[in-house]
């Protein structure tokens, strides 16, 4: 790891000759960094250098902070997330494949006529039906946000820092990563730094 104490002016612009990978263009940096973690003294800080980011056109970064910060996803630019539609679509499947299997069973693989009731007697698959639609839709929740924030995650290259370990406490930070296209080890630690950031480390994958 490297804290940069002297940095160079450098205006942030897309690289030339930047390579690409899977479709998508990467920085050359990739391999020799993780990114650069930079220190945020407050929230309101945190929140107007992570919409100066957005604006300036990065797209692999994030911001990590002690507790949740009202409208940072805005600044930042996130989308809507994507874990209601995959609840919706395990919701849906699971009531689905109750319903259907129940009237598999008493309609097709073991009819029995009960009481003079007719074998599709839908009333009586609610229950089961309900039940694993809710199952189905919670497993969606779970398992898509892990999915989705990539978790769970036992090592990240920025447990490396000594100052990020104050994450948890009262520090705000930004890191963005090398495999940015607008990638500079020297011109994105300048960037955030005007945005008023200190403690500005590279950090090494």
């Amino acid at each position: 790891m490297l804290i940069l104490t002297t940095m160079k002016t450098l205006q942030v612009t897309l690289l030339p000759n930047t390579p690409k990978r899977k479709g998508r263009l990467m920085s050359k940096y990739t391999n020799e960094y993780f990114g650069v973690l930079a220190e945020f003294a407050s929230p309101a800080k945190l929140y107007h250098g992570c919409e100066e980011i957005r604006d300036a056109g990065y797209k692999k970064w994030d911001a990590y902070t002690p507790f949740p910060v009202h409208g940072l996803e805005k600044a930042m630019g996130i989308p809507n997330s994507k874990v209601p539609w995959i609840s919706l679509v395990g919701g849906l499947t699971g009531a689905s494949g109750g319903f259907f299997m129940q009237w598999w069973m008493s309609s097709v693989d073991y009819p029995l006529i009960i009481s003079g009731k007719p074998l599709f007697s839908w009333p009586a698959f609610v229950p089961v039906t309900f039940e694993l639609g809710i199952l189905l839709a919670a497993f969606g929740a779970v398992f898509g946000m892990l999915a989705l924030n990539r978790l769970p995650q036992p090592y990240h290259p920025l447990f490396q820092s000594k100052n990020f370990e104050r994450v948890t406490d009262d520090k705000f930070f930004v890191a963005i990563e090398a495999n940015d296209p607008q990638f500079d080890p020297e011109a994105t630690a300048e960037f955030l730094k005007s945005l008023g950031a200190t403690n500005i480390e590279l950090v090494k994958p």
